[in-house]
């Protein structure tokens, strides 16, 4: 998996965006928190450190593999307070109003029945519980313009494949906090955030990693012919240098931050 190759560095990149909903979900002491399409762990394993003493996290995802991977980083933490569940959000097999606090990095836009899967979490929150959720802003900004822009404007046709999951389904103004509007949440609110997006490591890499993590372009980078990949590579890592500092490649990242009450 992508994220075994590059843990240190992906943890590092997306490190901003955690601290940012992190703090945008204001955990406390005692809260029960439901974090869902955790992933590899985040935020669930940094909001779990915060809601000490008396209370827990839960992290789901569809990924078992993932999870395993969230589940060792909160073992070596000693964090005996987070636990995992393989679980479509669309599905949650909690009770009722189970939960004080939900959080959700970067899943939302992946959601197959995103209206079931707010309704479904609205379900097991507690009155006037707050979901909280991060979602990536536009397509034009540098992370993805000097990698996945660069591909598309080479060998044209279709960004994604119809019908495929869009990262960018949320990066419209407004669009997530009518979707939560929509699925009953009230005191609903949004904004954009400028967040860090850094890589340390190569120039090469950060290239490697974004084809290898992002499967929504799958089609599209296996339409590139072998013989054009050198001009390719070498067009997307002159891009990519343009924001190396030092031994960093700092690209910032535009973030949608949203939130609604149970």
């Amino acid at each position: 998996m992508a994220h075994e190759k590059w843990k240190t560095q992906s943890a590092i990149m997306g490190s901003g965006v955690t601290e940012a909903i992190v703090e945008y979900a204001a955990p406390r002491a005692g809260m029960q928190v439901l974090d869902l399409a955790s992933g590899t762990g985040e935020p669930g394993i940094s909001l779990a450190q915060r809601v000490l003493p008396g209370g827990s996290v839960t992290a789901i995802d569809l990924s078992a593999e993932s999870l395993e991977v969230a589940a060792q980083r909160a073992r070596n933490k000693n964090l005996s307070n987070f636990s995992i569940q393989q679980a479509d959000a669309q599905k949650l097999s909690f009770p009722d109003r189970s939960f004080d606090l939900a959080t959700c990095r970067f899943g939302v836009m992946y959601f197959g029945d995103v209206n079931r899967a707010l309704e479904e979490l609205r379900r097991v929150l507690k009155r006037g519980a707050r979901a909280c959720f991060a979602a990536w802003g536009p397509f034009d900004q540098p992370y993805w313009e000097t990698t996945m822009k660069i591909v598309h404007r080479r060998v044209g046709g279709d960004l994604l494949e119809p019908g495929a999951a869009d990262p960018f389904r949320f990066a419209e103004r407004g669009s997530l906090s009518q979707a939560l509007s929509t699925a009953g949440f009230q005191d609903v609110e949004e904004s954009e955030r400028n967040v860090p997006w850094t890589w340390r490591g190569s120039t090469e890499e950060v290239f490697e990693y974004a084809a290898a993590a992002s499967i929504p372009f799958r089609a599209m980078l296996d339409r590139v012919p072998a013989e054009k990949w050198p001009a390719v590579r070498a067009e997307i890592y002159a891009a990519i240098n343009r924001y190396r500092v030092g031994d960093e490649i700092r690209f910032g990242a535009v973030v949608v931050l949203a939130a609604g009450k149970a």
